[in-house]
C-alpha cells in the first residue's frame, strides 16, 4: 500500500525530486495521475465560462511545479531581490527577523527553524495556497462556496449569505445575535461575493498570528486582512489572485499570488492524499537535519 506523504523539512528534497526526470515526465513537469493539463489540449480553443461557477477540481494548468513556492509567495519570492522586498513596517521587520525559515534569505538548518510547520501545526489560510499548494475542489451552494485542500484534507468556508466579516474581538461573530465572541482562526473568517458573472471575490480577516505566510518566514499580525480572488477565464480555466493587507506589518497591501492558472478536472478525478505527519519529520531530523546543522540527533 502507497501513502502519499509530505514532511514540510523534506521540502528541498521533494523538490529536487520534483524536477528529476522520472517525476517530471514525458512533458517536463510532475503530473498527478490520472490529470489533465493545458499541454495535453494544444491548439484546441475552450468553450465560454458558464455564468457565477467555480465549482470543480483545479489542477494547475501548466504542472504541479507551480504551487510549489519553496522561496516564498510566487509574485515576491524571499530572494534578495531589490524588486521582491516586501513593504515592512519596523514591526512587521522585527517579526520577520525572529522568524527562522529553512528556505529563502534567512534561511537556517532545518534543526535551528522555528516554523511551525515541521511540528504539523496547521498552515492556516493563505499559507495553504502560498507555501506547497495542490490540487483543490471548490463547491458552492446558496449559502457558501467551500474550499477543499489536498494537503491534509483541510477545508474552508466563504459565507455568501450576506453576511459581514467580525470588526474586532469584542463584537459577536458575524454580527448575528445570541452567537460567540469571535475569536482568531488559523483559517480566519470569510465572506465572498460576485463582482460579475465571471469574477469571484473572498475577503478575510481574524487570524491566529502564530501561522506564517509562507516557507520563507514572512509574517502576518492578527490584523491581517486578505483578499482572494477567482476569475473564471473560459470553460477549463481559473485563474487566483491573493492580496495580503496588514496595516500593522506592511505599510501597504502587496501581491502574494497573480492571476495563478488553474484548468479544470473531470468530475471522477480523485485527488491524491498528502499528509503532515510528526513521526516522519522527526525521522527525517534523526538522520538529515540535525547531522547536518551539527546537532546531536540523540538530544
Amino acid at each position: 500500500m502507497t501513502h502519499r506523504v509530505v514532511v514540510p523539512a523534506l521540502a528541498a528534497v521533494a523538490l529536487v525530486a520534483l524536477l528529476s526526470p522520472v517525476a517530471r515526465g514525458q512533458q517536463g513537469f510532475r503530473r498527478a495521475p490520472g490529470a489533465v493539463y493545458d499541454v495535453d489540449f494544444a491548439g484546441r480553443k475552450s468553450g465560454p465560462a458558464p455564468r457565477r461557477s467555480i465549482s470543480g477540481i483545479w489542477e494547475f494548468a501548466k504542472g504541479g511545479a507551480e504551487g510549489i513556492q519553496a522561496d516564498g509567495v510566487k509574485a515576491m519570492p524571499s530572494d534578495g531581490k531589490p524588486e521582491h522586498e516586501l513593504p515592512f513596517t519596523a514591526e512587521g521587520r522585527a517579526a520577520f527577523m525572529a522568524n527562522k525559515p529553512t528556505f529563502g534569505v534567512t534561511l537556517v538548518p532545518s534543526a535551528f527553524t522555528n516554523d511551525p510547520m515541521p511540528g504539523c501545526d496547521p498552515q492556516g489560510f493563505p499559507r495553504i495556497t502560498l507555501h506547497n499548494a495542490h490540487t483543490e475542489q471548490i463547491l458552492q451552494t446558496t449559502t457558501q462556496v467551500v474550499i477543499l485542500y489536498q494537503f491534509n484534507k483541510k477545508w474552508r468556508v466563504i459565507w455568501t449569505d450576506g453576511r459581514a466579516l467580525p470588526k474586532n474581538p469584542e463584537v459577536p461573530a458575524w454580527d448575528i445575535k445570541d452567537s460567540p465572541p469571535p475569536e482568531s482562526r488559523w483559517w480566519g473568517y470569510s465572506v465572498g461575493r460576485w463582482v460579475d458573472d465571471y469574477t469571484f471575490v473572498g475577503e478575510s480577516n481574524g487570524f491566529d498570528d502564530r501561522a506564517w505566510l509562507d516557507n520563507a518566514g514572512r509574517p502576518h499580525s492578527d490584523a491581517m486582512r486578505v483578499v482572494e480572488t477567482y476569475h473564471r477565464v473560459d470553460a477549463d480555466h481559473l485563474e487566483k489572485t491573493i492580496t495580503i493587507d496588514d496595516p500593522k506589518y506592511y505599510t501597504r497591501p502587496w501581491v502574494a499570488l497573480d492571476k495563478l492558472p488553474y484548468r479544470l478536472q473531470s468530475a471522477s478525478f480523485e485527488i491524491p492524499e498528502q499528509e503532515c505527519v510528526p513521526s516522519e519529520t522527526a525521522k527525517y531530523d534523526k538522520l538529515f537535519g540535525n547531522p547536518a546543522a551539527g546537532v546531536d540527533s540523540a538530544r
